[in-house]
């Protein structure tokens, strides 16, 4: 696997400054073409601080070389360049998108140059949530008034992230929440942020979303959203670039036939984004695979 510009866990931190790159260069070439015996090579894109992007990378990129092709890796900084990437044909593929409510904007600009190759994952929703033992916040709408219990602030993720742009157009209007400010910087910035709250049991209120390994690695609760303004649940897609499957048709025959349970999922990511494996991710894969290889139909294992 090529991985000129892949990220682990341990640079969630830098993450926002890294930016797409590479993708036409010489030692690419042409995304599709042979090599040797291979069936051609095929680009993901994916933002490494956005964790099920980064699992789903590493689960796919082991399967489709099991079936012969070969992977490359390209770092994003954000999902508006990922999306403008993908629909020029610079990247092949983006493994994890929130494509129905999250990213709907940038489907709704770019979709006619895209291909939807799947859904994985059903179930994912957008959240705005505080620690456990914040006792008295327990809504959204619990937040108004409070404004100086979080010094005015929601830490937030990457400025142009879907979640972002729910919470500061979305909810925090509907609930009448003039009084915060949304603090944007990156997925790294915010857990950083909510690790030294968390430690010395201070008052911190964050965007999160589920999936996410971020809600078991913190004693998190979601707030009520009695408005439904952080949106709908909505499935996680693979998505490719327009005639993806026509280049790739194995490839896309498979990436199809994905599904993760919430019990699958999570453990992969888990594993990903462990300690143990940390810049191990192919490793991580190698241990999920030993442990649910024998329960899902469509994995290549051997």
């Amino acid at each position: 696997m090529n991985k000129r510009h892949l990220t682990g866990i341990v640079a969630l931190g830098a993450a926002a400054s890294l930016v797409l790159t590479g993708c036409a260069s010489g030692d690419n070439g042409d995304a599709g073409a042979p090599a040797g015996d291979e069936k051609g090579t095929i680009t993901m894109g994916f933002l490494p601080a956005w964790t099920d992007g980064l699992s789903t990378a590493y689960l796919l990129a082991d399967q489709l070389e099991k079936l012969g092709y070969d992977i490359e890796m390209e770092d994003v900084v954000d999902a508006g360049p990922l999306y403008t990437a993908l629909s020029q044909g610079d990247i092949d593929m983006y493994p994890s998108a929130w494509s129905e409510v999250t990213h709907a904007s940038y489907m709704e600009e770019y979709g006619d140059k895209i291909e939807d190759l799947g859904t994985y994952y059903d179930g994912a929703v957008l959240t705005i949530a505080v620690p456990e033992y914040m006792e008295d916040i327990n809504s959204i709408e619990d937040l108004k008034g409070n404004a100086d219990l979080f010094d005015g602030k929601i830490i937030g993720i990457e400025p142009g992230a879907g979640l972002t742009k729910a919470t500061q157009e979305s909810a925090m209007p509907a609930y009448g929440l003039d009084d915060y400010e949304l603090v944007t910087s990156s997925t790294g910035g915010m857990l950083a942020t909510l690790d030294t709250a968390v430690a010395a049991e201070e008052p911190v209120v964050v965007t999160l979303w589920r999936p996410f390994w971020a809600n078991d690695a913190w004693p998190m609760k979601d707030l009520e959203d009695p408005q439904g303004a952080m949106g709908e649940t909505e499935g996680l897609h693979f998505l490719g670039k327009l005639g993806f499957a026509d280049e790739f048709p194995e490839a896309a025959e498979y990436i199809e036939k994905i599904k993760l349970t919430d019990e699958q999922y999570g453990a992969l990511e888990s594993l990903v984004t462990s300690d143990e494996y940390k810049d191990k991710s192919e490793e991580a894969v190698d241990e999920w695979l030993a442990e649910y290889g024998d329960q899902i139909d469509w994995l290549i294992t051997e």
